[in-house]
């Protein structure tokens, strides 16, 4: 029998739209010169990447849903879902969430896909909506837990609340809280490092719901100089198509212009930053970058961005 569980994200958007007027008006009462704030088309086309991801997620899920469903009937195991039982749900969602998350950085044409949501050059609430419209890469991280009983509704409620707590850290307005509370969850401290452009803060703090996850396998880093928010390498638009598809587009030019069937395979599946090694006989080239151990800080292996990456 299917789970029957509220759709979290649904309730919750009247609670978004209150928040961002309250964050916009206390702007307008206290500026901050030094804060990102808020831009007229830069909101609109993160409120319009939010919306359009409404629609083409309904349009993935059909085939997910599908696969979910097919390994849900294939395992023998059943998770039921009790008071007691979501709370562990919801753990490890937020486990895998790390991992999807953390791959959608160090894998180019994961990148590809989550890129949008690091393409503005603010940070406010609006640019929690701005998500991507082809995740349908995101998927494969949460077969291990249908694997294990899961039911595709339980896992839908746990990737809804996740996404729902991680609005509320978009956000200059409210600096570092307790000491217990930074060091257990993600917090708007923690995620302004994460959505930052320095070297330093390059792909760090990956936690949707806990931090902990970072500072288990060493990915975090506290929140010490101000960010600057956006890519390595920004994009002049705020075209939402553009914004969708452009760093496809620069894997695609890319791809085009590799010299080897490696070098094609490295312009898609290695990291953001990854270059070929100097071909024999060239008089220059660039060397690959170094890559990272596993459960080691990746933003070594990304700090210079490929000719047509969007890093």
């Amino acid at each position: 029998m299917e789970p029957n569980l509220p759709d979290v994200v649904l309730w919750s958007i009247p609670a978004f739209v209150l928040l961002t007027v309250i964050e916009m008006v206390s702007y307008r009462i206290h500026p901050d010169d030094e804060a990102a704030g808020y831009d007229t088309k830069d909101a609109a086309t993160s409120v319009t990447m939010g919306i359009g991801s409404i629609g083409f997620d309904l349009l993935w899920k059909l085939p997910i849903v599908a696969i979910y469903m097919a390994l849900y009937e294939l395992t023998p195991l059943r998770v039921p879902v009790l008071w007691w039982t979501i709370p562990l749900m919801l753990l490890a969602q937020d486990f895998f969430y790390y991992w999807s998350h953390r791959g959608h950085h160090v894998i180019r044409i994961l990148w590809a896909c989550h890129v949008v949501h690091h393409s503005s050059r603010k940070f406010n609430l609006t640019t929690a909506l701005r998500q991507p419209w082809t995740s349908a890469t995101v998927w494969p991280f949460y077969l291990p837990l249908i694997a294990c009983g899961v039911h595709p509704a339980a896992l839908a409620f746990c990737q809804s609340a996740n996404l729902v707590y991680q609005f509320w850290v978009h956000t200059e307005r409210i600096d570092k809280l307790p000491r217990p509370f930074e060091y257990v969850l993600n917090t708007p401290s923690h995620h302004r490092v994460h959505h930052a452009s320095q070297g330093s803060y390059l792909d760090r703090n990956f936690g949707g719901i806990l931090i902990i996850w970072d500072r288990l396998f060493k990915s975090f880093t506290a929140e010490t100089e101000r960010p600057v928010f956006g890519l390595t390498k920004n994009i002049a638009t705020h075209n939402p198509l553009r914004v969708a598809t452009h760093e496809y587009a620069a894997i695609a030019r890319d791809v085009r212009a590799a010299g080897s069937w490696g070098e094609r395979a490295g312009r898609v599946f290695r990291g953001p930053g990854w270059q070929p090694a100097a071909r024999p006989g060239t008089a220059s080239g660039r060397a690959p970058a170094p890559a990272s151990a596993p459960g080691a800080p990746v933003a070594a292996a990304k700090r210079t961005a490929t000719p047509g990456s969007t890093r």
